[in-house]
Order: structure tokens, then C-alpha cells, then sequence
């Protein structure tokens, strides 16, 4: 005798059709300020494979490193209309794309300054809890001095830095390795 998986023990195939409504793939507007960015990646099982049916969210501060959100009452300017929130799904071959600004550093734990980042979490079939990781920017002189970055092992830290592409203004790829050689850190929050 076999028994399957009920919808209340595991997460999809289908659970990221009902937000496609909420799909926010540009994060700037136009006149926002800030280094407009388009990051772009895949979603890669560990053997590899595509992921075709996964949702990346992301959430980050302004230019200025202030958080569209209540919570951040720090002295920063807020950017009119930045929602500093974005979500896509990845397409049959794993792929997804962002549009928007290179944030400001924002505070961290005990109010240090952390590294220009954007946090992500993925969601995806098989998933209960969605994965928790951030993308850091290359060539970030901050980067040497971030609180959690430097949290990572350093041979595992590559795996949250997004790579410049070259021949392609302010594009930068970043991909989410589930598992593996190559494995994207995850955070425990």
C-alpha cells in the first residue's frame, strides 16, 4: 500500500498560479534614483535541472538604504513610490528576471552598516518553508565589511554575489542552486 502527499503536506505544483496577480518584476519607476540593475538567474535542482515552477520574492531598501516599511524610522530620505518588493515566477527553463535600483546600505545588527543587498526568499513545490538567501552586488568595496556576509565561510560567500555580465549594461546574474557543488547559502531565520 502507498499513500500520497495531501495539498496540507507539501507545498505546489500549482501554488504559485493564485499570485500571479501580485507578480512585480520592476521595482523602479520612472525618475526613481539609484543604479537601475536587472538581475536575472535561474532556479537549478541539484542535480542541475531547471526549476520551472518556483517564485522568487525579493525585499530591499531605497538608494538611500530606508525600507518602505513602517518599522524603518531611520534619518534616510524615503523614495516616493518605492515599494522595494518584487516577485516572478521562473519560467519552463528556470529562468526569472528583476528590474530595479542598486539599494543603499541600511542598517544592520547594532546599527552597523551593511553591504548594498537584496533579500530573497524562494518558494517552490516540495518546499513547507520558503528558503531565505540575499544577493549582494559585485565589485562592492562594502562587501568586505558586511556583518552577515561575513558570517558565510569564504569560499561559500561567491555564492551570494551576483556576477556582472559582460557587454551588458547593469545586468548581473545571480542563480539559486538548491543543492549540490555550487549550493546557494541559505539563512535559518
Amino acid at each position: 500500500m502507498s499513500l500520497r502527499a495531501t495539498g496540507s503536506q507539501t507545498v505546489g505544483p500549482y501554488f504559485h498560479l493564485g499570485f500571479s496577480w501580485l507578480y512585480v518584476d520592476k521595482l523602479a519607476g520612472p525618475g526613481m534614483s539609484g543604479e537601475r540593475v536587472t538581475i536575472e538567474g535561474r532556479v537549478l535542482d541539484g542535480d542541475g535541472k531547471p526549476v520551472g515552477d518556483a517564485m522568487i520574492e525579493i525585499w530591499q531598501a531605497d538608494a538611500h538604504g530606508r525600507y518602505a516599511h513602517p518599522g524603518d524610522e531611520h534619518d534616510k530620505p524615503l523614495e516616493p513610490g518605492f515599494k522595494g518588493f518584487g516577485r516572478v515566477a521562473t519560467d519552463e527553463n528556470g529562468v526569472f528576471r528583476l528590474a530595479t535600483i542598486k539599494p543603499g546600505r541600511a542598517p544592520g545588527p547594532g546599527g552597523q552598516p551593511q553591504a548594498p543587498h537584496v533579500v530573497v526568499s524562494v518558494f517552490m513545490r516540495g518546499l513547507l518553508k520558503h528558503l531565505v538567501t540575499r544577493i549582494y552586488f559585485p565589485d562592492e568595496p562594502s562587501n568586505a565589511d558586511d556583518p552577515v556576509l561575513n558570517l558565510v565561510e569564504p569560499p561559500r560567500r561567491s555564492t551570494l554575489i551576483a556576477k556582472t555580465v559582460a557587454g551588458s549594461e547593469g545586468l548581473l546574474e545571480w542563480n539559486v542552486i538548491l543543492q549540490g557543488e555550487g549550493e546557494t547559502v541559505f539563512f535559518d531565520v
